[in-house]
């Protein structure tokens, strides 16, 4: 159900209009003139504003310009008796959905609407979320190893891929549960629609409700207009919860109940909205000692856990470091513009002994460091650099550095191994000379 707002100054056109559109399902609001309908704008954030030319206090151009000023995501629709050649123009320049003439073919305006909707919504879920290419997470491209715990995962998600139940990703930070996630969403039935993840621990716990649910204008102090959440944005998609053992316990009240009913209110809203997403959930804490804490609620760990995923960490599944190690080099290889694809037996015995405290994501990053010093095609043992402890063999956590900070770190290397040559840096870098001098200015290398 969409809201529209019509701005007719003769009050037989608004009525007429208000039958028509009430009868596709639509909540309507009435405006006699531009002043009170860019009131109505405020007060209700329609999706779709129908809006009269010619007015007594202000033409359609005006109420357009002030409502893409307001909320450029209104879709606008003009109409008027008269044509006029200039006003069509400065109409579409302006960003009106449509311009018709009266009188209108109500047939032909319903067509208009529900694309003007239409196209709105694709617009809201680009910005929700960023599209991935799902080529990127067949399973041919995305899922490592042959080791038993792996290949009992990879049935997992084809038995999945048919159906849209709840999943609960369980696994120590590092794993990859967001990349199950995504998997299993770019594998299966809602491959088409949103994914869109959310972080449980980003947020405090206002903003959190807020992010899922939406809210509407006035709710709370800032909400100065309406606002979708996730929950309607992902629409036939999935939403994914990482680290869902972090919500307050009245927010799982909230999800327990959209689970159970399939439905969902805004936060300030009157009435409920359908919930059609596939929920995936993800924590790397055991939630079922959470329960028995008190900490998180039965009900809905048992809503969640329809079906459960547990990721083995890497120290228990060894076996896979060759296959990851060759997979990382091609794709660090890849982002880095090196040729880094040669690895001694004794390094990658090195890479079996450690136990890998962070897991799959801290194996990348010391490949990534690692290739970023190297000078030739072999991965040597001195450019490795594990996190040894004293007391366990190794540190607890991991210091991660952004891709950011590797180009530089990257550019520095091989500027330094030319001598500050920039024609033979460009080549090594596989970049323009006018590229190289923008990196070399953002990242202030002198």
């Amino acid at each position: 159900m969409a809201k529209l707002l019509i701005i007719d100054d003769d009050e037989q056109v608004r009525e007429i209009l208000n039958v028509n559109l009430k009868e596709l399902g639509h909540k309507v609001f009435l405006a006699k003139n531009g002043t009170e309908g860019l009131s109505h704008v405020e007060k209700f954030s329609p999706d779709l504003v129908i809006c009269d030319l010619i007015m007594p206090d202000m033409n359609g151009l005006q109420v357009l310009e002030k409502v893409k000023n307001y909320e450029p995501h209104i879709q606008v629709i003009l109409f008027t008796a008269y044509y006029d050649m200039s006003s069509i123009i400065k109409a579409m320049q302006k960003g009106a959905f449509d311009y018709i003439q009266k009188p209108l073919d109500m047939e032909q305006l319903k067509i208009k609407i529900n694309r003007a909707l239409q196209i709105q919504s694709v617009s809201e879920q680009l910005e929700a979320y960023i599209s991935e290419d799902s080529e990127v997470y067949q399973l041919d491209n995305s899922l490592i190893g042959r080791t038993p715990g792996m290949k009992e995962i990879f049935k997992n998600i084809g038995q999945l891929s048919s159906n849209k139940v709840s999943v609960l990703i369980q696994g120590e930070s590092g794993t990859g549960k967001e990349l199950i996630a995504k998997v299993i969403h770019y594998n299966g039935v809602s491959r088409e629609q949103p994914f869109i993840a959310v972080n449980c621990t980003a947020l405090s716990r206002e903003l959190l409700e807020s992010e899922l649910f939406g809210h509407v204008k006035g709710a709370f102090t800032g909400a100065i207009r309406d606002k979708k959440g996730k929950f309607e944005l992902a629409r036939e998609g999935t939403i994914f919860l990482d680290e869902i053992s972090e919500m307050s316990l009245d927010l799982q009240s909230k999800l327990l109940r959209v689970l159970q009913e399939r439905e969902f209110e805004k936060v300030g809203g009157e009435y409920t909205q359908p919930m059609n997403a596939r929920i995936l959930a993800a924590s790397n804490r055991d939630l079922s000692r959470l329960v028995e804490e008190g900490k998180f609620r039965e009900d809905l760990f048992y809503r969640l856990k329809v079906f459960t995923i547990d990721l083995p960490p890497l120290r228990e599944r060894k076996g896979d470091i060759p296959l990851l190690v060759v997979h990382f080099l091609k794709k660090i290889n890849k982002e880095l513009h090196k040729n880094v694809m040669k690895v001694p037996m004794d390094v990658m015995e090195m890479l079996q002994d450690y136990n890998w405290p962070g897991n799959v994501r801290e194996l990348e990053n010391i490949l990534m460091q690692a290739i970023v010093l190297s000078s030739s095609d072999v991965l040597l043992k001195e450019n490795i650099h594990l996190h040894k402890n004293p007391n366990n063999g190794f540190k607890e956590s991991v210091e991660l550095i952004s891709l950011e900070e590797v180009e530089k770190i990257h550019i520095l290397h091989v500027l330094a191994k030319v001598n500050g040559d920039k024609q033979k840096a460009v080549k090594i870098l596989g970049i323009s000379k006018p590229t190289l001098y923008t990196k070399l200015e953002k990242y202030n290398i002198h």
